[in-house]
């Protein structure tokens, strides 16, 4: 597996495989529309975070890829991006949308009132960067993830980074936890996200220094 910076060629790939990567994860079932899902968790760190995006190749083909935010990038902010992902009719009308918002009102209304906190971004000093990292199901167990993680912590140097999971993604969390994650924080329902019929709920991770 090799571990290198994004090349204009591989955008297509790149796309493709966030469409795939996700695929059968608990995070893998949002509103069901790929470019404003893209629009929202990938368009816009490639966009405004370039150096920070990495990619993992196995016999040439694009097999995983990271997406950091470093402290003071000018990414928008994670609401602004929703609510620009759902601004066109032709979005926001699809039945699945609808189905998603639907869901996502519900949770509102019922479970997240009753929680200590609802699902959200974390701005914490201590924890200034933050982090998206999709390997394809061929490429689980080859190193292409640890790869991955290493190209970012270099980049980040000795800022403290967070992420967020869903604490469903068993695999998910114990790789974050290998590489010095630690939970953080309540663990809210996501509102509209199911896996399998079920509510999921986010976990939020911190790394404060790089992992040793």
């Amino acid at each position: 597996v090799r571990v290198g910076a994004v090349v204009d060629v591989q955008q297509r790939a790149l796309r493709a495989l966030f469409v795939r990567a996700g695929e059968g994860s608990p995070s893998g079932e949002l509103w069901r529309h790929p470019a404003s899902e893209r629009a929202v968790y990938l368009d816009p760190y490639i966009e405004h975070c370039p150096g920070s995006l990495f990619v993992a190749e196995a016999d040439g083909a694009l097999v995983g890829y990271l997406t950091g935010c470093p402290p003071g990038s000018s990414l928008p902010a994670e609401d602004d991006r929703l609510i620009a992902a759902f601004r066109s009719p032709a979005v926001l009308l699809r039945p699945a949308t609808v189905r998603f918002l639907g869901r996502a009102a519900l949770d509102l209304a019922t479970v997240c009132r009753r929680e200590p906190s609802a699902s959200g971004e974390l701005k914490d000093d201590r924890w200034p960067a933050h982090l998206h990292i999709d390997v394809a199901p061929e490429a689980r167990g080859t190193g292409a993830a640890y790869g991955l993680m290493a190209a970012w912590t270099e980049a980040l140097g000795g800022a403290g980074c967070h992420l967020q999971t869903l604490v469903e993604n068993v695999r998910a969390v114990r790789f974050f936890e290998r590489c010095g994650f630690v939970p953080y924080g309540p663990s809210p329902t996501v509102p509209g996200v199911r896996h399998r019929g079920a509510r999921v709920h986010q976990l939020t991770m911190v790394r404060p220094f790089p992992a040793a």
